[in-house]
């Protein structure tokens, strides 16, 4: 039995509100993991969390484990921090370097790939940063997290993943989900879910205490406006839809 859950979650604004609940709601006690959303599914693959954040995309893959509470990150309108920026159309993209912090959104690149923007790009992984200021014609950057938003100003063409899904699909989007091993104590969870809940009630001050009132972007804005924490049921249409898709990119390294 877990007496004290580790959970893991993801180290990006968009989480500020769960850690703050996690943190400061009064009947959970729990040690928090945080890392970007790759490591926060190894931490829980690895069995170092009992329950955690993870990549929607990963889930079909997880034995032994069910999605729980009433909350993930996910969007009805533009997410603004997942995106494919370049300097060129996306018709006219070749290439699409794919930031490594994430497994849903790079699927997801290759579903709007396939379905929406009608491409077939070269896929490579994005392991220098730098590379963003160096972009040849025909490059696209698959982009997420804070750093967006140092970036979304510097191309001249950028597609919101979120949005792009909902112009193919008519639906919201779900990029990662809380899921927990089977078994895992019904107190735990429903600790969980209130915890969820203190904090998405708490933005605000998480905002303030996290220090990201003091940041150039408006952070309020950005999760009350462009993040939906509720799973809710077309969010859960999203990710069968996305699933059953079958979709797979797997990048090769860069090629310089």
């Amino acid at each position: 039995m877990v007496t004290v859950p580790r959970i893991a979650a993801v180290s990006y604004l968009n989480t500020i509100p769960f850690i703050y609940g996690i943190r400061h709601a009064g009947n959970l006690r729990a040690e928090l993991l945080l890392a970007p959303p790759s490591e926060c599914l190894k931490n829980y693959e690895t069995g170092a969390a009992d329950l955690a954040l993870v990549p929607a995309a990963a889930v079909p893959s997880l034995k032994t484990t069910e999605v729980v509470t009433d909350y993930c990150i996910g969007a009805v309108g533009s997410v603004r921090t997942v995106v494919v920026a370049s300097n060129d159309p996306i018709g006219e993209v070749r290439r699409i370097f794919l930031d490594p912090h994430s497994r849903t959104s790079v699927q997801l690149a290759g579903y709007l790939a396939a379905n929406r923007w009608k491409i077939a790009p070269e896929w490579y992984s994005l392991e220098d940063y730098g590379q963003l200021a160096h972009a040849r014609p025909g490059d696209a950057f698959l982009l997420i997290g804070d750093k967006v938003f140092d970036w979304e100003e510097k191309f001249r063409y950028v597609y919101d993943l979120a949005d792009e899904w909902r112009a193919a699909t008519g639906l919201p989007f779900a990029f990662a989900v809380w899921v927990a091993r089977k078994g895992t104590p019904y107190e735990a969870i429903e600790a969980l879910q209130h915890a969820l809940t203190f904090g998405v009630e708490h933005t605000y001050e998480a905002i303030l205490e996290g220090g990201f009132d003091r940041k150039p972007y408006d952070a309020y804005t950005y999760l009350t406006r462009n993040i939906d924490y509720i799973f809710d049921n077309q969010k859960h249409s999203a990710l069968r839809k996305f699933w059953d898709a079958g979709i797979k990119v797997s990048p090769r390294v860069n090629p310089g």
